[in-house]
């Protein structure tokens, strides 16, 4: 079967949605304010449908009405699990290569989906959650690096939003799936359903992953270069044969990084902890930030409060509530498809110090909402929420999943990211644990730190981060190479376009 980029394209996307439908950036614990009924909205398919069913009355009593403290645990150990995942590929996807580390990850989930499905103790649920959370994290790690590997410089950045934009499209099918399942009260149908809903999404994957190719880089890592050569083909379109002027440079660029990495001797798992000729803890660390800035930008405060504000502050209805948060999520699924168009040109660092301005922006007009605590105001604060989360689809959220992938050299990338994706889900885990009690401490003054925090986020990135857009991953090693580990001089796309060769270099 012959793929075009377009058809990877089209694979690799339904790929990167059935796999984010299990994938969260929040995972709260249960809110305890005045109301009842209330319920947190997470972020995610797998954690926001656990926050649309965690409040139904077939849930609350199929588990003996658990306490906030345990809903906490049901909902925040996901992320401990996909954390444990993320060590797992720093520890074995090397071994396993893209696909079949993605493979094992799915059936962890399929698992963890089973057991969460037929839960009928809390600590079955607990297991399964942790379970599930581990098959992905371990996918979170493979799915950026085998798209990074596969698609071509000039439009890498554009077809790795397809990833975040579809981790957007969790937040509003979770949500509708579950009010959907709700009309099914009281049976434990209502709840179990929407849970069950993910192992479909799962079962297409492993029924999609053998027609997708392995990531030409890892097979020419190890020594399969015939069969890279033979994919870079098929990348490249329909009837391309491995003589075509782009294969061969792909080819020479790849083959000529392997083998420098051979005169390096083999990787090791301390490596990546050490900075050498080709400075890996700078790249870790580099590669981390943006992973970092997607959880500390504050997006997991106002996903987690934004039913709860609607509901305690505005008076609505718990569906009504619902179905707003739906409809935002919608936007942000949309709104998120836009840097599609224009992340080539524009590149990582702009991107990324605009998104992190506007977000500073927002956080400050929404702290100054919440500090007049007006109905007036309220609404304002639902509007700059709004807006919020558009600033954070243009920039921190694509830039966040795909950077770390593009810096990494071929040795170590996979260790790196999985470095770089475990820091995510640990900055994850704890944004969560702190944000109740910093609410309740602070009030509207913790928006202003997440506004301080998102305005860090613009020099530091103006400083330290080269640009990768329109660069191959091989023009990264040679920017490294030439760049000690400091203020970057690497500040603008490069020149590449799919139809002209092009020789690494550090300043292009």
């Amino acid at each position: 079967m012959s793929l075009t980029e377009e058809a990877c394209c089209t694979w690799d996307g339904g790929l990167v949605v059935l796999l984010d439908a299990g994938r969260s950036s929040i995972a709260p614990p249960a809110w305890t304010g005045k109301g009842e009924g209330e319920r947190c909205e997470l972020f995610g398919y797998d954690q926001g449908v656990l926050g649309a069913v965690i409040g139904l009355r077939s849930f609350r009593a199929d588990f003996d009405n658990p306490s906030a403290k345990l809903e906490g645990i049901i909902a925040a150990i996901y992320d401990i699990g996909c954390f444990i995942g993320a060590i797992v590929a720093f520890l074995t996807a090397d071994r396993y290569g893209r696909k079949g580390s993605i493979k094992w990850g799915c059936w962890i989930m399929v698992v963890g989906t089973v057991l969460q499905t037929s839960a009928t103790e809390s600590v079955q649920l607990i297991i399964a959650r942790t379970l599930t959370g581990v098959g992905n994290g371990i996918n979170t790690v493979n799915v950026p690096v085998w798209q990074a590997e596969s698609f071509k410089s000039h439009n890498r950045g554009a077809l790795l939003i397809i990833q975040s934009a579809l981790i957007a499209f969790g937040h509003p099918l979770s949500t509708f799936m579950g009010l959907a399942s709700s009309q099914a009260e009281p049976s434990s149908f209502a709840w179990r359903w929407p849970i069950a809903f993910q192992g479909v999404f799962l079962v297409i994957i492993l029924i999609a992953l053998p027609i997708l190719p392995e990531s030409p880089r890892w097979l020419a890592q190890h020594d399969r270069l015939e069969e890279a050569v033979e994919i870079f083909a098929r990348l490249e379109g329909r009837d391309v044969s491995i003589e075509h002027p782009s294969v061969v440079r792909q080819r020479d660029e790849v083959k000529a990084s392997v083998q420098q990495e051979l005169l390096l001797g083999s990787a090791s798992w301390g490596e990546v902890f050490t900075e050498g000729r080709n400075r890996n803890i700078s790249r870790v660390l580099l590669g981390a930030g943006p992973y970092m800035m997607n959880q500390w930008c504050g997006i997991n405060s106002l996903a987690y409060f934004l039913p709860i504000t609607f509901e305690r502050n505005i008076g609505l209805s718990t569906q009504l509530s619902l179905i707003i948060s739906g409809v935002l999520g919608f936007q942000y699924f949309l709104i998120s498809w836009l840097p599609y168009f224009f992340i080539e040109h524009f590149g990582r660092r702009k991107m990324l110090m605009s998104s992190a301005a506007a977000c500073c922006f927002c956080m400050i007009m929404i702290s100054s909402m919440l500090a007049l605590d007006t109905t007036t105001s309220q609404w304002a604060f639902v509007a700059f929420t709004f807006l919020f989360f558009d600033a954070f689809s243009l920039g921190i959220l694509p830039v966040s999943w795909m950077y770390a992938s593009e810096i990494m050299p071929l040795r170590t990338r996979n260790k790196g990211v999985a470095l770089g994706a475990a820091s995510h889900w640990l900055s994850n885990f704890v944004v969560v644990y702190i944000t109740p009690q910093a609410i309740q401490g602070l009030g509207y003054r913790l928006y202003l730190i997440w506004a301080a925090l998102n305005a860090t986020f613009v020099p530091i990135t103006w400083l330290f981060y080269p640009e990768t857009a329109r660069r191959s991953l091989e023009d990264m090693d040679a920017v490294f190479l030439n760049e000690s580990f400091g203020v970057t001089k690497t500040r603008e796309p490069g020149t590449r376009t799919h139809a002209e060769p092009h020789v690494a270099t550090a300043t292009d």
